[in-house]
């Protein structure tokens, strides 16, 4: 449906690299760098800056990578009314979610999915790091968040409550805080970009902030190391509701809780026309999830 050169730098972004694009479209990595580079000596800017590393879209190269997606997808829908297939559940899905809640949660919630829907090809990437999905293949994003971003559309599939809490060994060997002040004498327990904490109490919205005691941008990797008595942390309830249960972690300072608006988001890039497979699976996780977080 698109010019070569259109595809070829869809197809970049999408590999990630200009070797493993190269591969995909069965070309070699010399003459794939030349389409790239006749398509900006045709449009007159720089789409890509390149070094032996990595690939990062210039402005120009993000609106072309975004108006080409946007495109794709409205002669998708076209093909897909005209030869009627506008109601079929098929084809490629490719997600990422973060790796505890997608192992825990949404690994549960696929089998029902995929038994209904054998004609999807669907892909799940479980990662803690950011995934910018306007720069990337992916189409959905699992992501447990307070705010979804003003160039995203979110759909909202379940709460997620976030409690303060620490195992008994780390409680019995460094006091248990009765203040948020407190916290300052204790050591903290968060992944990369978690702290502030923003916490609901009794007075009102407050903000929390400090220095994890570990560095990590691992969530699960927190919820260990609080198990093991190294700290405290926020922790959501659907992470963390067997170790209270079984007393394995306690809750800490618990008058105060997470702020209300984080909640379990599917998040994709604006649409004209969201298509079917997109649509069952997000309505699909939104019944299933609240469901499963609703227990926790």
């Amino acid at each position: 449906m698109f010019d070569p050169d259109y595809d070829s730098f869809l197809q970049v972004l999408s590999a990630g690299s200009l070797s493993a694009a190269a591969r995909a479209l069965r070309l070699s990595p010399a003459s794939l760098s030349k389409r790239l580079t006749r398509l900006e000596d045709r449009l007159g800017v720089r789409l890509l800056h390149r070094t032996t590393r990595r690939l990062a879209l210039t402005e120009a190269g993000r609106d072309l990578h975004d108006t080409l997606n946007q495109t794709r997808g409205m002669l998708q829908a076209v093909e897909d009314r005209i030869a009627g297939r506008g109601t079929s559940i098929a084809g490629r899905l490719r997600m990422t979610a973060p790796t505890s809640f997608g192992r825990m949660h949404l690994a549960p919630c696929l089998p029902a999915f995929l038994l209904q829907h054998p004609q999807i090809d669907l892909t799940l990437d479980l990662t803690d790091q950011f995934v910018d999905l306007l720069a990337s293949d992916y189409d959905l994003a699992i992501r447990v968040t307070a705010n979804v971003p003003v160039s995203l559309v979110g759909h909202r599939l379940a709460t997620s409550g976030r409690v303060l809490c620490a195992s008994p060994a780390y409680l019995a060997s460094n006091g248990v805080p009765a203040t948020l002040a407190d916290l300052r004498g204790h050591r903290l327990l968060a992944a990369d970009g978690q702290l502030p904490w923003h916490l609901a109490g009794p007075g009102g919205s407050t903000v929390h902030d400090g220095i994890s005691h570990v560095r990590t941008n691992s969530s699960e990797l927190v919820r260990e190391l609080a198990l093991d008595g190294c700290g405290i942390a926020l922790r959501s309830l659907w992470d963390v509701a067997p170790a209270l249960k079984s007393g394995a972690l306690v809750r800490v300072l618990p008058i105060f809780a997470g702020s209300h608006d984080a909640a379990i988001f599917a998040m994709h890039p604006p649409t004209p026309l969201l298509n079917a497979r997109l649509r069952a699976m997000i309505d699909h996780l939104a019944l299933a999830l609240d469901q499963r977080i609703d227990r926790c």
